[in-house]
């Protein structure tokens, strides 16, 4: 239900902020332009499509999408990625005195906290946010959001040991297998081999394990995607905010797993 259809008839004051106004101050397009969206119908608020150029919302409640892809109306929601360097733990506050995260939140003008975490000695892509809702979902079992590495292995890995990691393989804790899995290249020295692996899980050193498990012990251990998030260029050790595209993806398919989640119930 949006605003405009929680005020209390004729003679109540409006309440909330028309539709425009909020997507236009979110950086979705100007004022007008989103006007033409409305009209075009390809604006929806808690997934009912609206056409009505008077509709006001409440931008901490509502869920606003155009054309399918979810934008954030919550101006103080910040969503960073971070390349974590090998050596720093996921944690905040590491008991041990060994280097943590705090050394890239606290240049950042707004509080956050790391999503999921990877191993000490793995790098790669860390998302960091203040959007504890998101974050939940995004962490949650049920979710199984999609993480591909690159790692080096030692050994020639043949098509065959692909294929059994593909099948699955039994683990102390369980079952386990990827989503998909190819060799990259045969190193030089003919002593390790890079591949790229995506999965699903969450379970602790995960890859790690897998690897090992088939004969093939990690070298080295990077994570290049989470979900829709790629690490692309960014350098070890830097941090950016998402752009307004990747924010987009990141919260449509986190929307639709909560939703998915919550009608399971």
């Amino acid at each position: 239900m949006t605003s405009s259809d929680r005020t209390g008839g004729a003679d109540a004051a409006p309440e909330g902020v028309r539709l425009q106004k909020a997507l236009a101050a979110a950086g979705v397009a100007s004022r007008r332009v989103v006007e033409n969206l409305i009209v075009e119908g390809r604006i929806e608020v808690n997934g009912r499509v609206v056409t009505e150029l008077g509709t006001r919302i409440d931008p901490l409640a509502d869920e606003v999408s155009v054309d399918g892809v979810a934008v954030q109306l919550d101006q103080d929601k910040r969503y960073f990625m971070l390349n974590k360097p090998r050596g720093v733990v996921s944690s905040m506050r590491d008991e041990q005195g060994r280097p943590d995260l705090r050394r890239f939140t606290d240049p950042l003008d707004v509080r956050v906290f790391n999503v999921g975490r990877l191993d000490g000695d793995t790098s790669g892509l860390l998302l960091l946010t203040n959007d504890g809702d998101l974050a939940h979902v995004l962490a949650h079992p049920s979710f199984g959001v999609e993480k591909t590495y690159i790692a080096k292995v030692t050994g020639r890995m043949t098509a065959q040991t692909l294929q059994q990691l593909k099948r699955g393989i039994e683990l102390e804790d369980g079952p386990i297998r990827v989503d998909r899995a190819k060799i990259l290249q045969p190193q030089p020295d003919a002593g390790h081999t890079m591949v790229e692996v995506t999965l699903h899980s969450g379970r602790n050193r995960i890859v790690r394990r897998m690897l090992d498990a088939v004969g093939h012990p990690v070298v080295e251990l990077v994570r290049r995607q989470f979900g829709p998030l790629h690490l692309g260029t960014l350098r070890s050790g830097h941090v950016r905010e998402l752009s307004k595209i990747e924010l987009g993806q990141l919260l449509t398919i986190a929307r639709a797993a909560d939703a998915g989640r919550k009608g399971k119930r």
